[in-house]
């Protein structure tokens, strides 16, 4: 018989992640505002501690899922979708 892992995942890395990106495109807020490869990386990357780092793509992740932004072919650069609030 298994037993359930009663280990929990810490999201709160993955939610400051959300942030970063959050507040940069609150600071614009206009659907269709570009962040570029170089402002992901200025703005975010620099900025993530080793936990954080960890959890870049599936923060990216859920945001395409809410709706909230659109990641280009390069697969950094994104695209608001809708404004933040």
């Amino acid at each position: 018989m298994r037993r359930s892992s009663n280990k929990k995942i810490d999201i709160t890395p993955k939610n400051e992640v959300k942030k970063m990106f959050r507040d940069w495109f609150k600071r614009r807020n206009e659907v269709g505002q570009v962040m570029t490869k170089l402002d992901v990386i200025n703005n975010v990357i620099k900025h993530l501690t080793k936990s954080q780092d960890k959890f870049l793509k599936d923060a990216m992740d859920e945001m395409v899922f809410e709706g909230l932004i659109e990641i280009q072919d390069d697969g950094v650069t994104v695209v608001l979708k809708r404004k933040i609030r």
